[in-house]
């Protein structure tokens, strides 16, 4: 018999799914989804949340692939997953970003960048609004939103 998935156990690393949580469009999923995450994973990621509300204009987000997706236009720009000892915030198309952000994940496409936060402190606002600025004045990265 299948063992049922704990939703608060975290994978160690990038595996394809950052959690259980389910595939759905809108803010309240994405709400869910954070509010779901242990201590410190929850904190860092609504200091993420309310830093990309504050500096996009139009933000649209979604869960996918058990992550935190968030988009302007007509595509999906970064997304931020909580992992065991860490979150992870990651930049579709930022091989292109100034300065290029350091950790390049597996299984997230070749061009994907970010960083991974291991507490609030590791969070420096003033760059990752840049980068979010920067990867959102791309027309259509991430293609159509579904």
């Amino acid at each position: 018999m299948p063992r049922k998935t704990d939703p608060f156990t975290l994978p160690e690393a990038m595996t394809g799914k950052a959690s259980p949580a389910k595939a759905a469009v809108g803010d309240k999923p994405v709400f869910a989804y954070i509010a779901s995450l242990p201590e410190p994973q929850r904190g860092i990621a609504e200091r993420v949340d309310a830093l990309a509300a504050r500096t996009l204009p139009g933000l649209e987000r979604s869960v996918k692939w058990g992550m935190a997706y968030y988009g302007v236009g007509d595509g999906w720009c970064f997304s931020c997953g909580g992992f065991a000892r860490h979150v992870k915030l990651m930049f579709i198309n930022g091989a292109a970003l100034t300065p290029v952000p350091p950790v390049t994940p597996v299984g997230m496409g070749k061009s994907t960048r970010g960083v991974e936060l291991e507490s609030v402190d590791d969070l420096d606002e003033r760059q990752v609004a840049a980068w979010m600025k920067q990867v959102a004045a791309v027309p259509g990265v991430g293609g159509r939103k579904r």
